[in-house]
């Protein structure tokens, strides 16, 4: 296998949960492939460098091999190499996140009856 589409790979490569989720990501200008953006019919090849885009995260990577079968995890860890400051950066945007507490803290516990209606008086008035 010489080449395969990037669609099919960043789905084997357990980048995306389906294919079509994949297209969408390339089409939307979220994958770079060598620093172009391109569309989702394009080919990969040993070598490449990808920048993939998800959310706040942004992951570098080099293609080492190539696959158009999803296969277990480890398997999809094989066919690509993450480089290092890459690594770094992804760390660090985590540790911000976790600093700045974006993702909200959990209550202390689900609403009791009376709460729920005051929390549906709360929104109709708005």
């Amino acid at each position: 296998m010489d080449n395969v589409r990037i669609d099919k790979w960043l789905w084997a490569a357990r980048f995306f949960k389906t294919r079509s989720l994949a297209v969408k990501a390339v089409s939307g200008g979220h994958i770079a492939l060598n620093g172009h953006k391109v569309k989702p019919a394009r080919i990969v090849q040993v070598g490449d460098s990808l920048v993939i885009r998800q959310g706040f995260i942004e992951v570098t990577l080099n293609v080492l091999a190539l696959s158009e079968q999803r296969g277990p995890a480890a398997a999809a860890r094989m066919l690509y190499q993450e480089t290092e400051e890459s690594v770094s950066k992804r760390e660090q945007v985590q540790a911000e996140r976790k600093e700045l507490n974006l993702q909200g803290s959990r209550p202390e516990h689900r609403p009791g009856k009376h709460e729920r209606r005051k929390i549906r008086q709360f929104l109709k008035k708005e």
